[in-house]
Order: C-alpha cells, then sequence, then structure tokens
C-alpha cells in the first residue's frame, strides 16, 4: 500500500485503558444499592504503560523523556518534506494538544536528496524511550486536509532492518482520499506496496480532517486488530501472509509524522492551502507485561472466559478455572469496551432485560460494547444499568455470564488489574 521508507515520526499511544484481574461474582435480583460509578482508569490505572496528553503551555515542545524528533528528508519515499526541530514545526497549543505543522517554506539550509526541500514538517518517534510488545494502541487524532497531504500514526520493529523487522501503521491517510484512512502491515515479501491491509471511509461523505477520531490496533500473539473510533474494520493474522514470515511478536516503538507529497499521495497543488496541520488530543498503549490484557477473577476466584477460545461472533463468556491463556485475557479502554482475542464483550442484541446473555463480538461502538469498572468492583453496562453476573450464583466451569439488576452479592463481584 505505502512505499517502501525508513519511515516518519512516531508516536506510541493507545487506550488510556485498564486490566481485570482477580475476585468474586454473583447473580439474583435484589434492590440495587448506591455503588460508586469511579472509572475503569481509576481502579486499573497500572495497566496503561505509556500516556501522553500534550498537556503544557502553548509554544512549548513535547515531553523529551518521550519523544524523539527527528530531522532529515525521505529519500525512499520521494517526499517533500524537511523535517525540523525545534518548535516550529512540533509544539503544544496550550490546550492539551500536539500541533504537527507542514508549512511551504524552503529555506536554503534544508536540502533534500533531490535539491533544495520546499516544505517542513515534523515526525516523532520514541525510539530508545519506549517500546511496545501487545496491547491496545490509540490515537486520537485530528488530521490535515489537501493534496499531498500524508499524515500517519505507525510502529516500527526493533532494532530496525526494514522491512525484515516489520512494520504496523494503525493509520495512514493519503490527501486524495478524504473520507478514509488505510492499515496495513509490512514485513519480509510484503512491503512497500506489497503490504497486506485495507481501509476504512466514514459514512455519508464525510471527510477525517472534519473533526477528531480515535485510531486503534490491538495487538495480541499471532493477531492485529484495527479500528477507527471503536469500530473494527480489519483482522490480521499469519494465515494472511501465505506462508511469509510474520515479525509481529516482538517491540516496536511508536511514530507520529506529517509527511508532503511522495509516490503514493503525490505532490500538493494549486488547491492546497497551507499551513496544514495533524492535531494530536492524545497517544496511549495498554498492555501486559508479555501479552495483551490480564484476567477478570470472580465467583470462586474463577476467571472470565471466552469458550473454547472462539474468536467466532455469538461465542459465550463464560466462568472458568483460571489458566492464563489468551481467551481470558482482557483488556478494559478508555472507550468503555472490554476486549480479548480482538473483539469486544457484548450484551447479546444490546438487550437490557435481567438475565440477557454476554458474548464476545465483532466490536462496533455501540451501547451494547459499553462498560464501567466501578471502585466497587461491579462491571456495569450503563446503556442496561446493570452488572455482569454469573447466572445462577454457580461456581461451575462453563457457567454463561449474563447482565442482571446490581444487586451487592458476590456473583456480581469482580477485581479489575
Amino acid at each position: 500500500m505505502s512505499s517502501p521508507r525508513t519511515r516518519r515520526g512516531w508516536l506510541v499511544a493507545a487506550l488510556s485503558a485498564a486490566l481485570l484481574a482477580s475476585g468474586v461474582a454473583g447473580t439474583t435480583a435484589q434492590a440495587e444499592p448506591a455503588r460508586s460509578t469511579a472509572p475503569a482508569s481509576d481502579v486499573s490505572a497500572a495497566a496503561v504503560v505509556f500516556s501522553d496528553t500534550f498537556d503544557g503551555p502553548a509554544g512549548a515542545a513535547v515531553d523529551g523523556s518521550k519523544w524523539h524528533i527527528e530531522t532529515g528528508d525521505n529519500v525512499n519515499n520521494h517526499e517533500r518534506q524537511y523535517y525540523t526541530a525545534g518548535n516550529n514545526n512540533a509544539a503544544l497549543d496550550g490546550q492539551g494538544h500536539l500541533v504537527i505543522t507542514a508549512r511551504k517554506e524552503n529555506p536554503a539550509n534544508y536540502q533534500c536528496w533531490y535539491g533544495t526541500c520546499q516544505y517542513t514538517s515534523a515526525r516523532l518517534n520514541t525510539s530508545g524511550k519506549f517500546t511496545a510488545q501487545y496491547g491496545h494502541v490509540e490515537a486520537r487524532m485530528k488530521i490535515p486536509r489537501g493534496q499531498g497531504m500524508w499524515p500517519a500514526f505507525w510502529m516500527l520493529g526493533t532494532p530496525v532492518n526494514w522491512p525484515d523487522s516489520g512494520e504496523i501503521d494503525i493509520m495512514e491517510n493519503v490527501g486524495f482520499e478524504p473520507s478514509t484512512v488505510h492499515g496495513t502491515i509490512h514485513g519480509p515479501g510484503y512491503s512497500g506496496s506489497g503490504g497486506i491491509g485495507a481501509g476504512y471511509t466514514l459514512p455519508g461523505g464525510q471527510a477525517f480532517a472534519d473533526a477528531f477520531h480515535t485510531f486503534a490496533v490491538d495487538w495480541a500473539p499471532d493477531r492485529i486488530t484495527w479500528s477507527v473510533d471503536g469500530n473494527v474494520y480489519q483482522t490480521r493474522t499469519p494465515a494472511d501472509l501465505g506462508g511469509r514470515q510474520w515479525v509481529f511478536n516482538k517491540p516496536f516503538f511508536l511514530i507520529l509524522n506529517l509527511a508532503v507529497g511522495g509516490y503514493w499521495p503525490g505532490d500538493p497543488d494549486g488547491s492546497t492551502v497551507f499551513p496544514q496541520q495533524l492535531v494530536v488530543d492524545h497517544v496511549t498503549v495498554t498492555t501486559g507485561d508479555t501479552s495483551i490484557g490480564g484476567a477478570i477473577r470472580g465467583l470462586a476466584g474463577k476467571c472470565v472466559d471466552v469458550a473454547g477460545a472462539n474468536t467466532a461472533n455469538g461465542t459465550p463468556v463464560q466462568l472458568y478455572d483460571c489458566n492464563g491463556t489468551a481467551a481470558q485475557r482482557w483488556t478494559v479502554g478508555s472507550d468503555g469496551t472490554i476486549r480479548a482475542l480482538g473483539k469486544c464483550l457484548d450484551v447479546a442484541s444490546g438487550g437490557t432485560a435481567d438475565g440477557t446473555p454476554v458474548q464476545l463480538w465483532d466490536c462496533n461502538g455501540t451501547a451494547a460494547q459499553r462498560w464501567v469498572v466501578t471502585a466497587a468492583r461491579d462491571i456495569v453496562n450503563p446503556q442496561a444499568d446493570k452488572c455482569l453476573d454469573v447466572t445462577g450464583n454457580n461456581s461451575a466451569n462453563g457457567t454463561r455470564l449474563q447482565i442482571w439488576t446490581c444487586s451487592g452479592t458476590a456473583n456480581q463481584k469482580w477485581t479489575v488489574g
């Protein structure tokens, strides 16, 4: 999809999420007691391993303990910008945003491989400061508009030996496709225009430059899932590579950049207005120690489990002996989702009645997939105003989980983190 590159300035991020772990759970209808509605992030903030919300005075530089600012041009992609140091092209706006600005300027000291650069911009990365291996990686951004613009949020494998070390493009946009973003993986034998990925298009002719959107991947061993605003649009596994090598089970660092021109987007033209800006609200990464997520423990010390580790939509979610498998590794996102195996904990058919079962389903941004983990150790679906519950207060392996009026009983208590 995209051309070979030593790629752009980067930024690692993801959901300010939470991991779920040990506790107790319950069922049966009773009068609902008062309960805390503390957000999930208060319960298990330790799950957030990288976060930058870009707080600081207007004009300030990014946090140097988190970000490295690259300089120079990009020969491989025939891009037209020179990446600068300092605050001219990357600075805080004083309102909780990082602003990466592309400017049309070509001072003589910015020499590119084809002559004098025509534009300046910025590229940030976390190389040498932070790497992630598995987890939920997210950035909330408002992208620029115009022919020739090429914003991206992506990751490179370490040590960098592209393409053999791997590349994960969480979000790329080219200006001639204002309504579409792309997610792609690159590796040995499937790099550059041969990268494997898919696009996501906003409905109704909306443009990504019109508003902020959240771009994320959920990355587990041998599985990467892409989403926009919580809407999953593709999952890639080794089965997609046709026998070629999967190189995504190792640490990667993050990159954020705004390129101008290049083989894929083409050069700016008379319709492109400068300066252009990529505005970043936050970047966060949520992960476990060695793989995505953690256990949610409940009644009798048993775990929330995806039956048979089956990723099919509608797979029951149940109580089972804790075993450390991927079927029991869950992450709680800042968007309110609870995820395992690249999919979301879901109330069947969006039901709100006592006894409605919960299941695994493609993440789709609906209220049926929104949860709040409270300080009282309830896991509440706000749409139904009901709690995650072990059916019949039965601690046997395979007991189905459901929603039920919150009662404060043991079969509704979960330890998260």
